[in-house]
């Protein structure tokens, strides 16, 4: 069996001069074109406070780490968090209309209805579990045991 060397260190970004990678080679090279055409276009005093800003949110952008994370992928994340709902809640409240069931009339058409849930007990839940680790040899002591056990046979065969 042939040996394969695994890459290690494989989210490590490429050094290209000294400890400056690639990515923060091009951010800092696009801020400092930004402050070129700063220079071109305002007076003096305006180029520079526009040039320290643009110089700190472009050094900010390629050197700042968050948690490990680059800090433009921290500047999305809090975007996409700040549109998304805080709280999420999942109510376990008992409702009525969950359970619904088809009968027939009179007439014969299917209406359907709501209907309340069957609550299961422990006990009874600790027999269903019985009646499904033994593979129905274990019936239950109730009738309705009997029922889940035809149940489960009739989905063991299809």
């Amino acid at each position: 069996m042939q040996q394969f060397t695994v890459p290690q260190f494989i989210d490590v970004e490429d050094k290209v001069i000294g400890p400056i990678t690639v990515r923060q080679f091009i951010i800092m090279l696009a801020g400092f074109l930004v402050i070129a055409i700063f220079y071109k276009l305002l007076d003096f005093s305006a180029f520079v406070v526009a040039g320290l800003t643009v110089f700190g949110v472009s050094s900010t952008f390629a050197f700042v780490r968050v948690n490990g994370m680059p800090f433009h992928f921290f500047i999305l994340n809090f975007v996409q968090t700040s549109f998304r709902p805080f709280i999420r809640v999942w109510s376990n409240a008992y409702h009525e209309n969950l359970v619904y069931k088809e009968e027939e009339d009179e007439k014969g058409e299917t209406e359907i209805i709501s209907v309340k849930p069957k609550r299961i007990t422990t006990s009874r839940l600790a027999e269903l579990a019985l009646i499904v680790d033994t593979q129905g040899v274990y019936k239950g002591e109730e009738e309705e045991g009997a029922e889940i056990k035809t149940n489960i046979k009739e989905i063991k065969n299809d």
